[in-house]
């Protein structure tokens, strides 16, 4: 069976092949999850296809208690999350950090009950208390989901043998997701930054900064000093984000004020940890290459589909596997609307 939980690279991002951290991390494998001991009480939380979680997650043991960064994509994969992290520590999670609104990191939340503080940018608290399921991140996924098991009934329809029982135990895995829906309840923090926050507590120093606007116009990072590590969420990926709700104009900017902190380890919102700083740079000249490209074609008339299909990126080949002309419509089309003040 595929791994599932790895096939952000269709859905909403590409990823390069990032190489695997030093051996001296610690794993532990639960039913659900695998969690690396990045730190000392720190853990780099990966779903591994027994339930979709479809993002990552981090956990922050202090003296007395948890931090939990992102909660995935349902309450049910939030759960597993929760029964996860009990095999490594028995202390009470009471605080959980939104990376920003969308769907794959803060759908989770109802999973960690109402006595959890919640804390978040003010731009993730406006969009998940406004229209939160009118988004078109979050409406899309439902029917690329409901596309999936469409799909895979048609393939089990016409499949015999060994092929029909592992399309067959595919289908029910993307029909329990679907019935996972059901239970969202979209939750927005209970506490919100607009700048940046320091929590203080049991041992452990974390920071969480608002850099800019870049894959959201709320992105923040959660920072720990002391361990120099940083989770990015989806502001810094292995390669490029899904653009369709970001601001690429302003995005090498944001992660020019990444650069300014102190760490050795990134840990993004979906793929592997990063520890070549080079990758900032990388994304930032793509993300400033594109963004002058778009510009380009559409002072020289050319509608956002015509400049998605004539968009030469292809300079990023090496760096970021960018090997054929064009590039992603849904970003580009965002862009045009916010040259044309359509969206904010």
């Amino acid at each position: 069976m595929i791994p599932l939980n790895r096939m952000l690279a269709s859905l909403i991002c590409s990823l390069l092949v990032i190489p695997a951290l030093g051996s001296a991390a610690e794993f532990i494998d639960t039913d659900t999850h695998r969690l690396e001991e990045v730190a000392e009480g720190v853990y780099f939380a990966t779903g591994n296809g027994s339930v979709y979680t479809m993002s990552n997650a981090l956990i922050i043991e202090r003296d007395e208690d948890v931090v939990v960064v992102d909660s995935h994509i349902t309450p049910a994969a939030g759960r597993a999350l929760i029964d996860a992290i009990a095999v490594v520590t028995d202390k009470p999670i009471t605080t959980l950090i939104n990376s920003h609104f969308h769907y794959d990191h803060a759908n989770g939340v109802p999973a960690f009950g109402p006595n959890v503080q919640i804390i978040g940018h003010e731009y993730t608290y406006k969009k998940l208390t406004e229209d939160p399921a009118s988004e078109q991140t979050f409406a899309s996924s439902l029917l690329r989901f409901d596309n999936t098991v469409a799909d895979l009934e048609t393939r089990v329809a016409n499949a015999s043998g060994s092929e029909r029982a592992e399309l067959q135990t595919q289908l029910e895995y993307w029909r329990a997701h679907v019935r996972a829906q059901d239970e969202i309840e979209f939750i927005p923090p209970t506490v919100s930054l607009s700048d940046s926050m320091t929590l203080y507590r049991g041992g452990r120093e974390i920071q969480i900064h608002f850099l800019g606007r870049a894959h959201t116009g709320g992105d923040v990072v959660i920072y720990l000093p002391d361990e120099r590590i940083v989770f990015t969420g989806d502001m810094m990926l292995g390669g490029i984000s899904y653009l369709g709700d970001g601001y690429v104009s302003e995005w090498a900017d944001t992660l020019q004020g990444l650069k300014q902190l102190d760490f050795e380890l990134i840990l993004p919102g979906h793929g592997p940890g990063i520890t070549d700083r080079a990758r900032i740079d990388y994304v930032q000249a793509y993300y400033s290459d594109l963004t002058e490209e778009v510009r380009r074609l559409k002072a020289a008339g050319y509608s956002a589909a015509d400049a998605a299909a004539r968009a030469d990126l292809r300079q990023h080949a090496q760096t970021l596997g960018v090997n054929q002309l064009g590039a992603n419509l849904q970003a580009v089309q965002r862009m045009y609307d916010l040259i044309d003040g359509i969206v904010e």
